[in-house]
C-alpha cells in the first residue's frame, strides 16, 4: 500500500504573506494616548474625553466617557457575582478630533520639524504648539 506523503509544492506563498502584511499594517493616527478630544459624528457628539487606549492595527480610540456599552460579565468565582457594566468602547478615529489646548476648539494638526529634528504637532486653527502628553 502507498503512503499518502505531504509535498511541498513549487508555487510561491508570497500571496499570503503580502495579504497578512496588508492585514496587519499600522496606520498613524493624529491621536495619542492622553490627548484630549471631542467627538465630532455620532451618537455621543459633542462630548469630550480624554483618549484611553489608540488601536493602530484598527484605526480606533477609547475615549473616556464616550460610546459607554453594558456587558453582562459572568462571575469567575463562587464568590463573585455576576452583573451588567457599563464600559467605554472602541469609536474611530475619523469621528474625533483634537482639541486646541489655547482656544477649546476642535482642530486638525500639521507636524513641524524644529531644528534639533524633532517634531512637533501644530495646530491648523490658532498655529500654537500642541504638546505630547506626558505618560
Amino acid at each position: 500500500m502507498r503512503r499518502n506523503v505531504y509535498r511541498k509544492t513549487d508555487r510561491p506563498r508570497a500571496v499570503n504573506r503580502r495579504r497578512h502584511a496588508d492585514n496587519a499594517e499600522r496606520s498613524a493616527l493624529p491621536v495619542v494616548k492622553g490627548d484630549t478630544v471631542r467627538v465630532v459624528r455620532g451618537e455621543d457628539k459633542g462630548k469630550e474625553g480624554k483618549v484611553l487606549h489608540v488601536y493602530l492595527k484598527t484605526g480606533r480610540v477609547m475615549v473616556e466617557g464616550v460610546n459607554i456599552v453594558k456587558r453582562h460579565r459572568r462571575a469567575r468565582t463562587a464568590d463573585e457575582q455576576s452583573a451588567i457594566v457599563e464600559m467605554p468602547a472602541p469609536v474611530h478615529a475619523s469621528n474625533v478630533m483634537l482639541v486646541d489646548p489655547k482656544s477649546g476648539a476642535p482642530t486638525r494638526t500639521r507636524v513641524r520639524l524644529d531644528e534639533d529634528g524633532t517634531k512637533e504637532r501644530i495646530s491648523v486653527k490658532s498655529g500654537d504648539a500642541i504638546p505630547r502628553p506626558k505618560r
